[in-house]
């Protein structure tokens, strides 16, 4: 299972993707922060910002659909993948037997803007997006000129 990472400082959200990258991932901000698990596959993810939403592309080639899994709970948004393969080979001479299973789990804390029942996940050639829905905090209107008298 991943962990999320405690915060020891506080970010402003201006900065929060350059200490994304930083090699120190204890310092992480809460904001879209995780660990991952010692010896565990851990897909490279890319986190953008747009103006309506957020997006996650994470990379997990060789994988199908069905072998995903994406939650929130409590905040936090977990992705996760399992895939178990078995290859067999007989012949009159000889008879072959392979195993393989691989796993991931990722973690990310939701900034409180996002709309959770929203997200929208979609896996293709290898990368999983998930389109992740702002929410509307005041609707734009137009500047207004105060009279000054």
């Amino acid at each position: 299972m991943t962990t999320l990472a405690p915060t020891k400082k506080n970010v402003s959200l201006s900065n929060v993707f350059d200490d994304f990258f930083n090699d120190d991932f204890l310092n992480m901000p809460s904001f879209f922060a995780f660990t991952n698990q010692k010896g565990a596959f851990m897909p490279n993810v890319n986190v953008i910002e747009n103006t309506e939403n957020f997006e996650i592309e994470l990379t997990a080639p060789g994988l199908e659909n069905k072998d995903f899994k994406a939650e929130v709970k409590n905040g936090v948004l977990t992705i996760s993948a399992e895939k178990e393969e078995e290859i067999k080979e007989e012949d009159k001479n000889f008879r072959k037997r392979e195993f393989s299973y691989s796993s991931f789990s990722r973690s990310f804390v939701l900034p409180d803007n996002v709309t959770a029942d929203k997200i929208d996940a979609n896996y293709k050639n290898g990368i999983l997006k998930l389109t992740l829905p702002k929410k509307n905090s005041s609707p734009k209107t137009p500047a207004k000129q105060i009279k000054i008298g």
